[in-house]
Formats: structure tokens, C-alpha cells, sequence
């Protein structure tokens, strides 16, 4: 008898245990985890919500590279326009022409695009985060798209320019400089993109600031680390070995590690 009744008392108290956690209160919507705040989604929910964002992207993209087409003449003779007048831009098959035109036009249409683009990857990932958090992402679209415009600017009036000069000047009284269109205009769309991207790095920082990921004392006391991965990541983005061109590409990138180390030290 006396074990049946330790049996029933313990059942009694594991009940009473379970009533209590049920009836626990609730916690505060900014405390709660963004899986309690929001319908638990499965791995496939997931990834058919990745699907949709990344079509949508992409047809983003497919209408401002559309766009691009009317202003991609005008753009053409701006990256063209630093070569020097005694240099030929030539194409080595009758189909260069027509895909570096509509490379420069997808240049343009990323860049048209782009707040389309950063609206989706925002909308992926703001049901991943708290509430109090999600509300600096809403100023990250026009302030992306800005950092972004302003980078391939930035390379279009500034870099290539100089790197051009240097490059094409560079043994031009043995080397008559004349360029496969291809190659040259790889060369410059490839400079304006990813110096469009890195122009990012300051709210990038901000951000993960702001989640908590990184902190203004420790981004202040790597500078010098920083200093050298800035240097690594310009010779990788400069597609070619001069030290110009990767100087031109690094100066701006240390200043925008500094300006986002400022951003996170008011964060």
C-alpha cells in the first residue's frame, strides 16, 4: 500500500507541475523568439519562400536591365570614354558587340533593381529576427540602394579613369594599346560591381551592430587586421596586378571600414 500511495502522490505533483507551466505567463512580444512570434515554418516552407523571393529578384532585375537598354548607349561611351585617342576597342566575333551591350544594360539594371532586390532579401529574413529588431532593416532598402548607385559611380568616374590612364600609358611608346571589347568591357563592369557591393560594408556593419554580432571596441581594436583583409580583398577586386588600380580600390575601403566603425560606435 505504501508504494501505490508514493506512486499516486508522485503522479499528483507531476500534474500539478504541468498545470503550472501551462498556465506560466505569457512572455512579452519583443522577448519572445521569432519562432513563438511568428507560424513555425517548416525546412520546405522555407525554401519555397526562397524560391518565390529569388524569382521575384529575378524578374526585378529582368525589368530594370530592360530599363537599361534605353540609357546602356550612353553608359557604353562613358566607360569607353577614358581610353586614350590613339587606342582601338575592337570585337575579335561578329556576337561581341551585341553581349557587351547587354552587359552594360545588366549593369544598369542591377542598379535600377536594386531596391527590389534588397526588398526581397529583407522580407526573407525579417521572419528570423525580433521584432524590436526588424525595424532597422526598413531603413536598409533606400540607404543600400544609395551605397550601392554611389560604389559603381564611384568606379565608373574615379577608378577606372585613373586605372585606365595608368594602364594604357604604361610602355605606350612600344605597345600600341588596342583592346578586345570583351576583355575591356569585363574589365570596367566587373570593377563597378563589386565596388558597389563593398560600398555596402558600413551599413553591413551597422546592422550586425545593432543584432549585438559585432562590437565598436573589438571592430576599433582589429583595425589593423582590418587593415590587411581591406588590402587582400582590393587585390582580389582588381582584376588586374598593378598596385594603381588596387590602391585607388583600397584607399575608399578602409575609409568605409572607418565610417562603419563610427556607425557601430553610435549603434
Amino acid at each position: 500500500m505504501a508504494k501505490i500511495r508514493t506512486i499516486v502522490d508522485l503522479v499528483k505533483r507531476t500534474a500539478k507541475d504541468e498545470d503550472e507551466e501551462t498556465t506560466a505567463p505569457a512572455l512579452p512580444e519583443d522577448d519572445c523568439p521569432p519562432d513563438i512570434v511568428e507560424a513555425e515554418m517548416t525546412l520546405m516552407d522555407h525554401l519555397i519562400e526562397l524560391r518565390d523571393r529569388i524569382m521575384k529578384a529575378a524578374l526585378g532585375l529582368a525589368v530594370g536591365t530592360v530599363v537599361g537598354f534605353i540609357f546602356a548607349r550612353q553608359a557604353f561611351d562613358l566607360l569607353i570614354n577614358p581610353l586614350p585617342e590613339e587606342a582601338q576597342v575592337i570585337a575579335l566575333s561578329p556576337t561581341d558587340s551585341i553581349f557587351m551591350y547587354f552587359k552594360v544594360a545588366l549593369i544598369l539594371g542591377l542598379i535600377i533593381s536594386m531596391p527590389v532586390i534588397l526588398y526581397q532579401v529583407i522580407m526573407f529574413i525579417i521572419p528570423g529576427l525580433y521584432p524590436h529588431e526588424r525595424r532597422y532593416l526598413y531603413w536598409l532598402l533606400p540607404a543600400g540602394t544609395i551605397a550601392f548607385a554611389a560604389g559603381t559611380l564611384f568606379s565608373a568616374f574615379i577608378v577606372i579613369p585613373f586605372s585606365i590612364r595608368y594602364l594604357s600609358g604604361f610602355m605606350a611608346d612600344i605597345i600600341s594599346p588596342t583592346y578586345q571589347v570583351q576583355n575591356y568591357i569585363g574589365f570596367v563592369t566587373t570593377l563597378m560591381f563589386w565596388i558597389g557591393i563593398v560600398f555596402e560594408m558600413p551599413l553591413i556593419i551597422y546592422f550586425l551592430s545593432k543584432l549585438g554580432v559585432v562590437d565598436y571596441k573589438k571592430l576599433a581594436s582589429a583595425r589593423r587586421y582590418a587593415i590587411v583583409g581591406i588590402a587582400v580583398l582590393a587585390a582580389v577586386i582588381t582584376p588586374t596586378p598593378d598596385p594603381v588600380t588596387m590602391l585607388l580600390v583600397m584607399g575608399p575601403l578602409v575609409l568605409l571600414y572607418e565610417l562603419g566603425v563610427q556607425l557601430a560606435r553610435i549603434a
